[in-house]
Parts: structure tokens; C-alpha cells; sequence
């Protein structure tokens, strides 16, 4: 089998402070509520979870708030929360063990190469990407995670019926959102450009720690949502 590389990353593996809090969730609780990524295995979610709920991906979660709210309010769907920053990991991890949220997994591994490598087609019910690294120089968006390329991955992953939603407060971003899904044959969007709320369409989801921020500062939130036709 060949493995699957990319040179070009969407991340930064951040150096920030782990409290002691977050240290014994790193190191006691990873193997009770984490996913260890292996290249030459699939990710079988009903073993994951016992269970046959639909499962959504979500890639980046910052502190894992939003994640854990979500989780707490829809307990009939199951999360795999993706990211790689310790300090994050760490405090989803210790708030997952606290409130035994049975319903949360937590792996912390570049999500393209888990994406590509690890999860089976038309398997996934949503994919959730809230607020990714924004790439903001001009001379960086080649490493912006919603790329044609991934996204094309990613609806492959796609049950039919399942969505991508994603959201940003950075228009340049929001616009490349737009342009790349709307490019994708296999997706179409029930909106006509951004999402617009209230509606009974797109997941509830909490504010998130990016968000909150980047409202502080004046900036306007776009979402988008397509589902796999």
C-alpha cells in the first residue's frame, strides 16, 4: 500500500503552555477517549464507538468547547475531533473523561493524512471545519485546508446525504470556501452563496474561541454548507 505524503502543511504544530490539568489528560486519558492514527488501518466506527450513529469529523477545535457542547446536546451522533495542539487536546480530553461524554474521540494527527488514509469512503454523515488557520498572506494560501484537492477527499468520505460546514471571519477565505465546494460536482449547496440564518438546514453549533475573537475585532462570520448530492 502506497502511503499517502503532502509537503505542503495547513497547520502549525504550536509550542503553547500545557498546564498540569491538560498534562495528566495527555497522558492518562488519551487511551481511554483518543484514536491512534495507523496509516495501514481503516477507522471502523462502529467499533469505535459501539454503536451505528452517524458519524461526523471535526478537523481543528481549538480548545474543544464547542466540540464537547455539541457532543453534549446531540449524544446520537458521534465525533472524531481532530487536532494538533496539545494544549487543546489536553483540555477536550480532560472535559470528555469529566463529563464521560461516550460519544467523542479524540486523534491528534495531520486530519488530511487521516482523511485520505484512514477513513473509508461513504462512510461519514458531515465533516464540521470551524475557523481553520486562515493563511492570511497572500504567499501562504496554497496551504489553506480547503483546497480543491481535499475537498475532493473529502466528499468522497461523504455518505450520500452527508455535508460539509464550514465557517470563517476572513472574507478572502470565506470567497475561496465558496468558490472550491461550488466546484465540486459531487457536492451542491441548499443556499445561494453563504449560509443564512435561522434556519432548520445546517447543525447547531456553539460560538467557538476563534469566533468570539474575531467578532471582537469587527469581523464578519461566513459559513458555508454543502451536502453530498
Amino acid at each position: 500500500m502506497e502511503k499517502f505524503t503532502r509537503t505542503i502543511k495547513s497547520f502549525i504544530v504550536r509550542s503553547g503552555r500545557v498546564t498540569h490539568l491538560q498534562r495528566n489528560a495527555l497522558d492518562n486519558y488519551m487511551g481511554l477517549h483518543g484514536i491512534e492514527f495507523n496509516p495501514d488501518e481503516k477507522l471502523d466506527f462502529e467499533q469505535i464507538f459501539h454503536n451505528s450513529n452517524p458519524t461526523v469529523i471535526e478537523i481543528g477545535f481549538g480548545d474543544g468547547t464547542a466540540t464537547h457542547q455539541m457532543a453534549e446536546l446531540t449524544p446520537d451522533k458521534n465525533y472524531i475531533a481532530m487536532d494538533v495542539y496539545p494544549p487543546g487536546v489536553g483540555a477536550l480530553l480532560d472535559i470528555v473523561h469529566k463529563k464521560n461524554l461516550t460519544n467523542v474521540r479524540v486523534l491528534s494527527h495531520d486530519a488530511a493524512e487521516v482523511v485520505e488514509t484512514a477513513v473509508v469512503d461513504g462512510t461519514v454523515s458531515g465533516f464540521h471545519i470551524f475557523f481553520p488557520d486562515p493563511w492570511q498572506k497572500k504567499k501562504h494560501n496554497k496551504r489553506r485546508l480547503i483546497n480543491p484537492a481535499f475537498v475532493a477527499t473529502m466528499a468522497s468520505k461523504l455518505k450520500s446525504g452527508g455535508y460539509i460546514y464550514a465557517a470563517t471571519d476572513w472574507e478572502d477565505y470565506a470567497v475561496q470556501m465558496l468558490e472550491v465546494l461550488n466546484g465540486e460536482k459531487a457536492l451542491i449547496s441548499p443556499f445561494d452563496g453563504y449560509v443564512v440564518k435561522p434556519n432548520d438546514i445546517v447543525p447547531w453549533r456553539p460560538e467557538t474561541k476563534f469566533e468570539k475573537k474575531g467578532r471582537e475585532k469587527g469581523r464578519e462570520i461566513r459559513e458555508v454548507y454543502f451536502v453530498k448530492k
